[in-house]
């Protein structure tokens, strides 16, 4: 039994009776259900809070898709991860949960909070000197940020100031359109 499954995975096939089958075509609902669970699972996004997402982004004005983007884009757990304060999006999310963000002098640790156009989103003093905070901030500025980024990398501090589309968040060369441009002042 054993050899037989072996022998299965080494010609790429699943073990099984059904296992032959070569044309597995997705249907187009199959298509669009990865896409959407591949959205879900990048943002970190539960399937709730998605369905919610989407019915703001439904009732915007504008594409739904561009709406739904740009609020996914604009949570503050995204905005810190784009930032450099975390490696993953799981780890900005945690510096989010952990209280290690001040939005407008206030301390927020929602993740879902949306940052708006003008919110001064900064680490908290105990944070900045975190080895963790300044390995991914450090990894950030290598990999380079954003076209939507503006980045000061004296402070710890970023500034929302427009807000941004799904073109611009999915790194297309349209900037027509409005684009969340982020200051950060970095200050050791």
């Amino acid at each position: 039994m054993f050899y037989r499954q072996v022998r299965c995975r080494t010609q790429g096939l699943p073990a099984g009776q059904h296992g032959q089958k070569k044309n597995t075509r997705l249907s187009e609902y199959g298509g669009q259900l990865r896409e959407k669970q591949k959205v879900r699972r990048i943002y970190g996004v539960l399937e709730r809070q998605f369905r919610l997402t989407y019915k703001q982004a439904e009732s915007q004005r504008g594409i739904t898709g561009e709406s739904l983007l740009q609020i996914l884009e604009s949570r503050l757990d995204n905005v810190s991860y784009r930032m450099g304060f975390g490696a993953s999006r799981a780890e900005a999310r945690q510096v989010v949960r952990h209280n290690g963000l001040l939005v407008n002098g206030k301390r927020v640790n929602i993740p879902s909070y949306q940052v708006r156009p003008g919110d001064v989103v900064e680490v908290v003093e105990k944070s900045k000197a975190q080895l963790r905070i300044k390995a991914a901030i450090a990894a950030a500025e290598q990999r380079g940020f954003p076209e939507w980024i503006e980045m000061d990398t004296k402070a710890f501090k970023e500034h929302s100031s427009q807000t941004t589309t799904c073109r611009t968040a999915c790194n297309h060369q349209r900037t027509s359109r409005s684009r969340v441009v982020f200051q950060v002042i970095y200050a050791e």
